[in-house]
């Protein structure tokens, strides 16, 4: 970056962003522009760069009185030089500001298990974003859901590290087409409730293979601009000042030249450390930085070339997309557009999984014959608009389809009853031809616990600047939960949580009960992640896994039941048969350990089936796979990697879709019996046949040992299967350590 005496002094201002743009445009290195315009700063715009613009209690007066990030959260913005800042939007599930297209949430995008189409709703959002004054979107969440209740397990794409990294890097990838992304929350946060104090112990060889690796993905190949830390802390030291991460792994390590973004409020504990450990930006307001670093850095326990590096890297970034992305140009008519709407459609309905579809009078229940004239739809989810939870993630579209509304809409000429309680629904069963039953949860059952009260967590107060008027000790009592906020779409103090329950709550039993014993009911569960049905799942035969499905939801629902599109949705995490098959849990904890051992490989390791395994899904047509066969292997920097062909035919009476997921088996002690390597969707006419081809990571079955990945063993069984578990075609590959991949042989199972 230069020596001292080109660090910035009051003065001149002639090289401004525009200038350090144009001049990147014209081919001038991004370290050069970046450190003239660095030198342009005054000291104290410099410290301005490392946290928001607006003053703490002001900027939580909107969050807790208006509604959250109703416009864009700004960082660091200069007129003077035209320094825009990061001009922060959240996410994932849409843009939170304005009034924007609510796509469904990350799990059920993660279930669709198309990559292509998560980088159009990442183009989508990116739009959308731009369009509303945002070259920032802070919604690439891949933070692995150890355990189902954790609250913003919706938020993310699923228990499979390969799949949490192909779709977030997908999502990035369309996002940066527009404005900068952020991926987050680095790193180990599954937790709610406990988020703000637990410390979570992790074995370095574990933190590498299975917490990792999705975000070392992104960094190398998505390009991503900037990483989230997360609230926790690992191995004892807060993520958002740990220099092990922020500095060890992601800077050094992995070589990540963007900058580091606080998650919010409570997302560091010393303001001193965490410049010198590497977090760039304190978001999103003025707090701790603005009211510690002049003192650490008078007395030297912070030295200014550390305020330096990181105002290089936050402007470097700001340079970098300005020029990337200006031919992006969208206007606001693309907000809450008919295409983006179409999508949300498409992207609900390949996302949504038939679990169950039994056969009534000798033919599977779905898809549904249009000409039925009798429908009941009942449960209170079924006409409430319930796009996920109410935390920072929540987008306020102008209109939202409920699954009563898409019923309505696909049966025009149908008599459509609802009932919301049991009762009543039981009274409906003798008169219908059908029922369609949705039950689930909703921002109560599970979320993101926003804003602690203090009281809860009284150390926290710590981390605030002193209330210095009437005003801000209101917005303090608030916090502390004595008093509430003013605005029903305002962040709720306390709201949310990991859920209490993984099974459906007593009413929505009761409800499905009174309407089992009509032959032809359809269950739509409506969850954030995994939930136990051992109660009720034998009593009907249909089911479907529908999650919170976005804005078109209820017409991507009826599209599903009518099979105007085939059943393709698969489970991105597995569903237990029980509570005890599952890691160790507790939301209140201070401190918990993470090992490898959870989801469908604590399942494998247990030696009990699944309720529902990792990838599982009906469709409505049938396939054969064979002709597995390995093609070509290469070992790019990142990770080795291997070609794979298979064909498949259509043998069924419908166009459908196929996912083709290839598992890795090693048959080691102390590993994973079973390992996801690629996956990917192929759309088939009937009788149609063809041939799959595509690259699968061979990283998940390396070891992680004294800082390299390594192979540890010698043969692996490829299988290509419908879930995992499901014995295929396969193929065994001998695997040498040092020399890499030496060769294949056809393994037909």
């Amino acid at each position: 970056m230069g020596s001292p005496n080109d660090y910035p002094v009051e003065g001149k201002h002639s090289y401004t962003f525009t200038s350090a743009t144009a001049e990147a445009r014209s081919g001038i290195s991004l370290s050069q522009v970046s450190a003239r315009l660095l030198a342009e700063l005054t000291k104290t715009e410099c410290l301005s760069l490392l946290d928001g613009d607006e003053s703490f209690w002001s900027g939580l007066q909107s969050i807790l009185c208006d509604r959250y990030n109703r416009r864009p959260f700004v960082h660091g913005a200069i007129p003077r030089l035209k320094i825009p800042g990061i001009r922060f939007s959240d996410g994932p599930r849409g843009v939170v500001m304005g009034q924007s297209t609510a796509f469904p949430v990350s799990m059920a995008r993660g279930a669709a298990f198309d990559v292509e189409l998560e980088r159009r709703v990442g183009d989508a959002i990116g739009k959308e974003a731009k369009a509303q004054g945002a070259n920032f979107f802070a919604g690439v969440c891949v933070n692995l859901p150890r355990h189902p209740a954790w609250g913003r397990s919706q938020e993310t794409y699923g228990e499979n590290p390969l799949l949490l990294g192909e779709c977030g890097m997908a999502l990035t990838q369309g996002v940066q087409k527009h404005v900068m992304a952020c991926v987050k929350h680095f790193a180990l946060n599954s937790m709610e409730n406990a988020r703000f104090q637990v410390d979570v112990q992790v074995e370095d060889d574990v933190l590498h293979e299975v917490y990792l690796p999705h975000f070392r993905q992104i960094v190398d190949g998505g390009g991503v601009a900037a990483v989230m830390s997360a609230y926790n802390s690992v191995n004892g030291e807060w993520a958002g000042q740990s220099k092990r991460l922020l500095i060890d792994i992601l800077r050094k390590e992995w070589g990540f030249d963007g900058f580091v973004m606080s998650d919010f409020i409570f997302g560091l504990r010393d303001a001193a450390t965490s410049v010198r450990n590497g977090l760039d930006i304190e978001a999103p307001f003025r707090q701790q930085r603005e009211r510690h670093l002049p003192a650490a850095l008078e007395s030297g326990e912070l030295h200014w070339r550390d305020v330096y590096a990181a105002c290089e890297r936050i402007l470097r970034k700001q340079i970098q997309f300005a020029v990337q992305t200006e031919s992006s140009q969208p206007g606001p008519e693309v907000v809450f557009c008919d295409a983006h709407r179409s999508l949300a459609r498409e992207v609900a309905g390949r996302g949504t999984v038939l679990l169950k579809n039994e056969k009534v009078e000798g033919t599977a229940l779905l898809p549904l014959n249009p000409a039925i004239s009798r429908i009941a739809v009942v449960g209170r989810l079924a006409r409430m608009a319930n796009t996920g939870d109410k935390g920072s993630s929540q987008v306020f579209p102008p209109r939202v389809i409920t699954a009563l509304e898409g019923i309505q809409c696909a049966f025009p000429k149908a008599q459509i009853f609802f009932a919301q309680e049991a009762d009543e629904a039981a009274q409906l069963v003798p008169r219908v031809d059908l029922v369609i039953c949705v039950v689930g949860y909703d921002h109560q059952a599970e979320g993101e616990y926003v804003v602690p009260a203090l009281k809860e967590n009284p150390t926290l107060q710590n981390l605030l600047p002193p209330p210095m008027n009437p005003t801000e000790q209101e917005m303090l009592g608030v916090i502390q939960g004595n008093a509430r906020g003013q605005a029903s779409s305002a962040i709720a103090v306390g709201a949310g949580g990991d859920r209490s329950s993984l099974r459906l709550s007593t009413e929505d039993v009761e409800l499905i009960h009174a309407v089992s014993c009509h032959p032809q009911t359809v269950v739509s569960v409506v969850a954030g992640g995994a939930v136990l049905m051992e109660e009720w799942r034998h009593k009907v035969p249909a089911i479907l896994m529908s999650w919170y499905s976005g804005s078109e939801g209820g017409h991507a629902l009826a599209d599903v039941l009518l099979g105007r599109m085939d059943a393709s949705g698969r489970l991105p995490v597995s569903i237990p048969t029980d509570e005890s098959h599952l890691p160790h849990f507790d939301r209140h904890t201070t401190a918990i350990s993470y090992d490898r051992w959870y989801g469908q490989h604590l399942l494998d390791r247990l030696g009990v089936p699944a309720a529902f395994p990792f990838g599982y899904g009906l469709s409505y047509t049938t396939y054969h796979v064979d002709q597995l066969r390995v093609v070509a292997t290469r070992q790019p920097p990142q990770s080795p990697e291997t070609e794979v062909h298979f064909v498949v035919r259509n043998t069924g009476m419908r166009e459908g879709r196929f996912h083709g997921q290839i598992y890795g088996r090693l048959g080691v002690p102390d590993f994973p019996s079973s390992v996801l390597l690629g996956f990917a969707p192929l759309d088939l006419a009937v009788g149609q046949t063809r041939t799959a081809r595509l690259m699968v990571s061979l990283r998940p079955l390396q070891r992680y040992v004294q800082g390299k990945f390594v192979f540890l063993h010698k043969k692996v069984l490829l299988e290509v299967a419908s879930f995992a578990g499901d014995p295929n075609a396969g193929a065994e590959v001998s695997i040498d350590a040092q020399a890499g991949l030496q060769g294949s042989q056809i393994y037909l199972a």
